[in-house]
């Protein structure tokens, strides 16, 4: 196992996932006394890993078709717009 890559993915997901929708969703969750905070976990972990996984069988799908140095190119300008709308739409 790359631990580098290992690392590297931790960080930008967990930094990516603070604070969006996702967690606010779950934290509202949580947050009901007559609800499990186990079964929240457990269920927002489980969407996460099948969402995740979705995501990693996508890339090697496109992978196959485009070069991993386009793919940087795309994403890079991707994060780039959507940062770009987001401080447009403040």
């Amino acid at each position: 196992m790359d631990f580098k890559v290992l690392s590297t993915v931790f960080i930008a997901v967990f930094l990516a996932e603070l604070g969006d929708k996702t967690q606010l969703a779950t934290m509202l969750f949580a947050a009901d006394q007559a609800v499990s905070k186990m079964t929240v976990f457990v269920a927002a972990s489980a969407a996460l890993i099948v969402a995740t996984g979705i995501g990693v069988l996508a890339g090697e799908t496109v992978s196959e078709y485009v070069s991993p140095r386009l793919l940087h190119y795309i994403a890079g300008a991707g994060f780039i717009g959507i940062g770009i709308w987001t401080l447009v739409r403040a």
